[in-house]
C-alpha cells in the first residue's frame, strides 16, 4: 500500500519537506533588499520594524508614509500588483480577552461591547490596536522566475485613519471596503467607502475582538 499522501518514503523528514513544498507561495521570493532601498529613498525612519517569518518579509512603516512608499514601490521597484489588504485587531493580544459571561477583567460579554484585555503589539510600533497589511507583488514587470513579493504593514488606533491606495493600486478598492466593513478601518480619500458584505445599516464591525457575537447562557451540570 502506498503512502497516504503519495510519498515514496514515509517519515517525518520527507513529510515535512513535502508539506513545505505544498505550502510555499508560488508568486515569488521575498524581496529582502526592499527595506534597504526604501531607507535609501526616504531615510532610516521609514522602516519601523522588519519581520521575516515563514518565507515572508514584512516591513512596518509609519501610517503617514504608506501612500508614498507604495507609489515608490510601484513606480521604481516594479511592484505592479496589489494582492490583498488585510486588517488584524490586536485587542487583548497576550492578555485576557476571551470569556463568555460577565465582562471586565472576568472576560468578554458576548451580548455587549467589551474592551476587556489589553492591546499589545511590538514595542517598536507603539501601543496600537490594529495592524493593516498590504501585500504587493512583482508580476508583469520581471521575467518568469524573478517574481518578488513584499508585505507592508502599518499600525493604527480607532481614532486614526489610513490613506486609500486606490490612486496607486485600483485593485485596493474592494479590499479596503472589506477592511472597513469587518474591522471599521477608515481609508481617507476612498471614493466609495461603504460596506461590502454586511447590510448598509448594520451596527458595528463583526471581526473586531469586542464585537458582541450574541448568545444565551447555558447552565452546565458542574454549576448546579
Amino acid at each position: 500500500m502506498g503512502h497516504p499522501i503519495g510519498l515514496d518514503q514515509p517519515g517525518d523528514a520527507v513529510l515535512n519537506s513535502h508539506l513545505l513544498q505544498v505550502n510555499s507561495p508560488t508568486w515569488g521570493e521575498p524581496d529582502n533588499g526592499a527595506g534597504d532601498r526604501l531607507e535609501a529613498k526616504f531615510g532610516a525612519g521609514v522602516i519601523v520594524r522588519r519581520v521575516e517569518h515563514r518565507g515572508e518579509l514584512t516591513l512596518d512603516i509609519p501610517v503617514d508614509r504608506l501612500l508614498d512608499v507604495c507609489r515608490f514601490l510601484r513606480d521604481h521597484e516594479g511592484y505592479d500588483l496589489l494582492s490583498d489588504v488585510t486588517a488584524v485587531d490586536y485587542l487583548g493580544y497576550q492578555g485576557e480577552v476571551a470569556g463568555y459571561w460577565g465582562g471586565g477583567s472576568d472576560g468578554r460579554d458576548i451580548n455587549h461591547y467589551s474592551h476587556s484585555g489589553k492591546a499589545a503589539v511590538p514595542e517598536a510600533a507603539g501601543p496600537k490596536r490594529f495592524a493593516v497589511s498590504t501585500t504587493l507583488c512583482k508580476v508583469m514587470t520581471v521575467a518568469d522566475g524573478n517574481h518578488r513579493r513584499l508585505r507592508v504593514r502599518v499600525w493604527l488606533d480607532e481614532d486614526e485613519s489610513i490613506s486609500t491606495l486606490i490612486s496607486v493600486y485600483p485593485s485596493a478598492d474592494f479590499h479596503e471596503r472589506e477592511a472597513y466593513d469587518m474591522m471599521g478601518i477608515t481609508f481617507a480619500g476612498h471614493p466609495n467607502l461603504r460596506r461590502i458584505l454586511m447590510p448598509d445599516d448594520w451596527g458595528g464591525h463583526p471581526q473586531r475582538k469586542d464585537y458582541p457575537i450574541g448568545g444565551e447562557p447555558v447552565q452546565f451540570s458542574d454549576e448546579v
